[in-house]
């Protein structure tokens, strides 16, 4: 094998006559992307020139007009998303029309925060909540273990810049973080200036901690893979959290009302579905009329979220129009929600819940975080083996952890699991449970769990 260097490439590309250039039209197709296929069959969408381009170009518009300066040359992300993803596809090609540098993660998304960040050391980190919940539970994990002088100096830090950023949107401090979150930052390099998060939503106790502990500002954006994901996007240094921010320029926005789930124009504030228009939405799937019918009200792209309009401009995702489930009371009952908040247990890693219309209660599927798992098993003298995951003294831990989290969220009884199968080994892509943007692929996890479901409802409620 032959490894030629960059310049020897360009050079090559010189000596080469016959070769020309064509400039791509609007509407040329070089790649297709296919969407997750979390309740169904991946679904390719084309995604043209025009798409890509005008989602950049309005993204990075954006930056420049709300932050010190957008991504440019003098910037490095590290890319560890799928290519084909349309996050990672829209940082990619933000870097060939700006030149922004990118390093490539080891292949081990374990290895991500300990090995890569350190040693690559980007100034930009784009990621999904999954990961932002993990460094969250570790820095918060840290913090605990603080005993003393050591202690007080966090929780003070923590409760200052916290209050700050809540009144003010600023999240630095030239006391606390020249003395303690100096080394927090260092966690991922310790030259990151601006981070990333969209691909699902992400909690504002979550985002705010991050951004006091990094001293940096983080981008919550929300698209799909049919609007080149960059469409809505938050401000520098807003001090409110919990939305995502307002449309792109490149994207129109108005809420179709769902009358079935009381979401309608009537409500205050104003609630229904997400409908994209403008040049970055999709012409539609390759070789599936039927399903780009489907997903059009008009020109009008149906996104399947459903949102409310803040005073400010901006939108909050309040509920899903798909993914959800009616229970045999009529009640509707919207998983990913549930699932977003829940995961924020020390004993959860991964979750999945599921209802039906046969059934009056959910239940709760959990991949358990070994790392609170294997040291409270030692507290109790109790072996960490498979037998483990039938403990009903874990399970009332677990679903007394989950009755906490469901109490600071308000969560009525409907969404409140009254069952739970506890599991020890991770869900992977190489498994077939999860999308390779690492979601939950809730129609497999259905046929793999259908004997468990079935025993779960046969037994009833468990009791705490």
């Amino acid at each position: 094998m032959r490894v030629y260097t960059f310049d020897e490439v360009v050079e090559r590309g010189k000596q080469n006559k016959s070769w020309k250039a064509t400039e791509p039209k609007p509407d040329d197709c070089p790649m297709f992307s296919y969407t997750s296929g979390t309740t169904g069959d991946p679904k390719g969408v084309k995604m043209t020139h025009l798409m890509q381009v005008s989602a950049v170009a309005s993204c990075n518009v954006t930056n420049k007009f709300n932050s010190p300066g957008a991504m440019g040359p003098e910037d490095t992300y590290i890319s560890y998303l799928p290519s084909a993803h349309s996050f990672e596809a829209l940082l990619f090609t933000n870097a060939i029309v700006y030149g922004t540098k990118v390093g490539y993660y080891g292949g081990d998304v374990l290895k991500l925060i300990k090995e890569d960040m350190p040693l690559l050391k980007p100034t930009i980190f784009p990621s999904v909540p999954r990961v932002y919940n993990k460094i969250f539970g570790m820095i918060k994990t840290k913090f605990g273990e603080l005993t003393g002088c050591k202690a007080w100096l966090a929780k003070k830090a923590v409760t200052t810049k916290l209050a700050n950023i809540e009144s003010t949107g600023n999240f630095c401090h030239g006391c606390y973080d020249k003395i303690l979150f100096k080394k927090v930052k260092n966690i991922l390099g310790g030259n990151v200036r601006m981070m990333l998060t969209g691909s699902a939503p992400i909690s504002a106790e979550v985002m705010n901690f991050i951004e006091i502990c990094f001293s940096c500002n983080m981008y919550e954006g929300y698209g799909m893979t049919e609007t080149m994901a960059g469409s809505v996007m938050t401000k520098y240094g807003d001090p409110r959290s919990g939305h995502v921010g307002g449309p792109a320029p490149n994207v129109k926005i108005r809420l179709r009302d769902i009358p079935e789930m009381e979401y309608t124009h009537q409500n205050n504030p104003p609630k229904g579905e997400v409908c994209f228009w403008g040049p970055s939405i999709m012409k539609g799937y390759y070789k599936n009329p039927e399903k780009t019918a489907e997903a059009f009200d008009g020109e009008w792209l149906l996104s399947g979220d459903v949102a409310q309009i803040n005073p400010n401009g901006s939108i909050t995702i309040v509920d899903r129009a798909k993914n959800i489930f009616k229970l045999s009371q009529g009640e509707y009952i919207a998983p990913e929600k549930l699932e977003n908040q829940y995961i924020k247990s020390d004993f959860v890693a991964q979750i999945w819940i599921h209802g039906d219309s046969l059934h009056d209660w959910i239940v709760v599927f959990i991949v358990i975080d070994p790392d609170k798992v294997k040291p409270w098993a030692k507290e109790r003298s109790i072996l960490y083996n498979d037998a483990l995951m039938d403990s009903t003294e874990l399970k009332k831990e677990v679903m007394k952890s989950l009755a906490s989290i469901a109490a600071d969220n308000k969560f009525n009884s409907l969404e409140r699991p009254k069952q739970i199968k506890l599991i020890k080994d991770m869900w992977t892509i190489e498994s077939d449970m999860l999308t390779p943007t690492m979601k939950t692929k809730r129609n497999i996890a259905k046929i793999r769990y259908t004997e468990d479901i079935k025993k779960m409802y046969a037994a009833g409620p468990f009791k705490t």
